[in-house]
């Protein structure tokens, strides 16, 4: 695998991090204040319900981003596990020349 195969893997994971995050953070929040504020519309009890809906989804949000960010971690280290690996297995590979070679420089 060469190294910008490598680059690549964490350009994808880094992408995949930032938009899976933005989502377990946006959606939840969006959807559970626009509940709440549905609700203290509707019994007239505002703020109430909006702001319980902001902090409901916010516990959400990050129990939703703590066992993510668990699972992205091994993938990261999956990544860096297989550059050791490759860059190991090209050291110890003999870089050998051929007659013809060693003549020319």
């Amino acid at each position: 695998m060469s190294t910008s195969d490598q680059d690549r893997k964490y350009i994808q994971l880094g992408l995949r991090i930032v938009g899976e995050f933005g989502a377990i953070i946006a959606v939840p929040i969006v959807l559970l204040t626009l509940l709440g504020r549905y609700v203290d519309a509707r019994y007239e009890t505002s703020p109430i319900f909006l702001i319980a809906g902001f902090v409901l989804a916010a516990v959400l949000s990050s129990v939703s981003i703590y066992r993510r960010a668990k699972q992205f971690g091994h993938e990261y280290q999956t990544i860096e596990h297989v550059q050791k690996n490759v860059l190991k297995n090209s050291a110890s590979t003999p870089q050998t020349r051929t007659r013809d070679e060693e003549s020319d420089h």
